[in-house]
């Protein structure tokens, strides 16, 4: 083929491709993916990592070998509040759940709610615990450990507002949970209908801190409720943060300074022995049984109040310690009423 042939064939074919170009149509779909190829060679080893270490954990500011958790637990333990046994029995009662649950009392806290108004019982109690009384894990810091609640407190039976500081924690549990006036005898409203429970409840104090709970006098708030920094929390558990809630004598000797025991001028003496003598003139007119227990029965004023008021000085345990002039006061009205 010459010269001049190939070069025509060759225009000729240059040609038609343009023209079968611009006569092509839009593209259509992408078929299906065809099989993966085989897997390439391993590419070389990167630098070394590094990992978090302990010091890097913000929990371990108090989940480590130190005693700040620890040690409060062990004195905890040893305290009624963590050896008791009555959230077992009381626990799942709605009446009683409230301050016998530590988990119950919580939400009833975080509900904004007394005693009084618990619906329901807990049906997996505990003991009052670190989280009854404190925020824990909220920053997973030693920022943690805030009171659940130091706000002031309205009393359920007297409406009386108590307003201690940290102890304001205490005082929602710490409270009477009835008063003389509700033992009225429904068949005579001259008369108090006792019974082995004609007492407050075993959890006066913080009435008695106030000057009221008991019968036939008149009160005011001592000098414990008054004048120690955060009420109960700074005589139970002091600067040293005890966890046993015993008594501290270094909070006593900042008023006290010759103090060496808390029968601070005798007055706890004192106070024992008018229970003792009180207790047995009691026994005497019937009003108690051998054990010390309120024999069931109606009784006037007068009677009811004598036993009335031994029953909150024996609730409130202090023995004088938390108010002396008021516990006094009802001791001289029980007296009295016995004449």
């Amino acid at each position: 083929m010459t010269t001049k042939k190939l070069l025509v064939l060759l225009g000729t074919l240059i040609l038609a491709a343009v023209l079968m170009t611009a006569c092509a149509g839009e593209p259509g779909a992408a078929g299906p993916a065809g099989p993966a190829g085989p897997a390439g060679p391993q590419g070389p080893a990167g630098e070394p990592g590094t990992s978090a270490s302990a010091a890097d954990l913000t929990c371990t500011e108090c989940h480590n070998d130190t005693s700040l958790i620890t040690g409060k637990k062990a004195a905890w333990e040893a305290s009624l509040h963590g050896s008791g046994a009555a959230f077992i029995e009381e626990g799942p009662r709605n009446s009683c759940a409230g301050c016998h649950s530590g988990a119950a009392f919580s939400k009833m806290i975080a509900d904004g709610q007394n005693f009084s108004q618990v619906e329901s019982g807990d049906a997996d109690p505990t003991h009052q615990d670190c989280r009854t009384c404190h925020q824990v894990h909220t920053t997973y810091t030693g920022a943690d450990w805030a009171l659940e609640t130091d706000a002031p407190v309205t009393f359920v039976v007297s409406g009386l507002t108590f307003d201690g500081g940290s102890g304001n924690l205490c005082a929602n549990c710490h409270q009477a949970r009835r008063y003389m006036a509700n033992f009225v005898s429904k068949t005579d409203a001259t008369l108090y209908s006792a019974t082995a429970r004609f007492n407050t409840h075993l959890s006066v104090q913080g009435d008695i801190l106030m000057g009221s709970g008991g019968f036939g006098v008149e009160g005011k708030p001592g000098a414990h409720y008054s004048m120690v920094e955060n009420t109960c929390v700074g005589c139970h558990m002091g600067e040293g943060d005890n966890h046993l809630f015993e008594p501290q004598m270094a909070t006593c000797v900042a008023c006290h300074a010759d103090a060496e025991s808390y029968d601070v001028g005798g007055a706890q003496t004192e106070v024992i022995a008018r229970m003792a003598e009180l207790e047995t003139a009691l026994k005497a007119a019937g009003l108690l049984d051998e054990n010390g227990t309120p024999v069931a029965q109606d009784l006037d004023e007068k009677k009811a109040t004598a036993l009335w008021n031994y029953e909150v000085v024996l609730e409130d345990a202090s023995m004088g310690i938390h108010n002396p002039t008021y516990i006094n006061a009802m001791l001289d009205a029980a007296f009295e009423a016995l004449k």
